[in-house]
């Protein structure tokens, strides 16, 4: 396993669109134990490829404490299940330090692959919800300053340039 370098905003390369995993195989399996070892050293929620400039429908999750229930979607679709939002202050590997207020539908329904490639379907809430639909905008290339205000994704770019200088 290897621990990877995460691209930050506002690289360019977090606005290419990964494309669908043809075979689920051992490529496949080595990326996903990579990017779980990368999401653990960076004590981040999820990850998706796209953040670590492979541009795979992959993503990876664990919300658990003990980090021991990792969760795998591959080639992920969500469907909105009704109106209800939820607010939550999120912040991504990729915009370090950053936690802004964000407003995504409550209730969805997720369709992916697992980690061995069958099939699944799952009905999240709160923050499961909130972080799938997160990672699968990463596959999309947006991030989550997109749905900020044009003002405050500004604010965070010049931040994020200052403190590289």
């Amino acid at each position: 396993m290897a621990i990877l370098d995460i691209l930050e905003f506002p690289d360019p390369l977090l606005r290419t669109v990964a494309k669908p995993v043809q075979s689920v195989d051992e490529k496949i399996q080595q990326l996903i134990d990579d990017m779980l070892e990368t999401m653990y050293a960076a004590q981040g929620i999820g990850l998706a490829a796209t953040q670590i400039n492979v541009h795979r429908q992959v993503i990876v999750i664990d919300l658990s404490d003990d980090k021991q229930s990792p969760l795998v979607l591959i080639n992920p679709s969500f469907r909105v299940l009704d109106d209800e939002a939820f607010d939550y202050q999120e912040g991504c590997l990729s915009v370090p330090g950053f936690f802004e207020e964000v407003s995504r539908p409550a209730h969805i329904e997720v369709k992916a692959l697992g980690r061995d490639g069958e099939p699944f379907e799952l009905i999240p809430d709160g923050l499961l919800a909130v972080c799938i639909q997160h990672e699968i905008d990463h596959l999309n290339g947006k991030l989550f300053v997109d749905h900020l205000s044009a003002l405050k994704r500004d604010r965070i770019k010049q931040k994020i340039k200052k403190d590289r200088r």
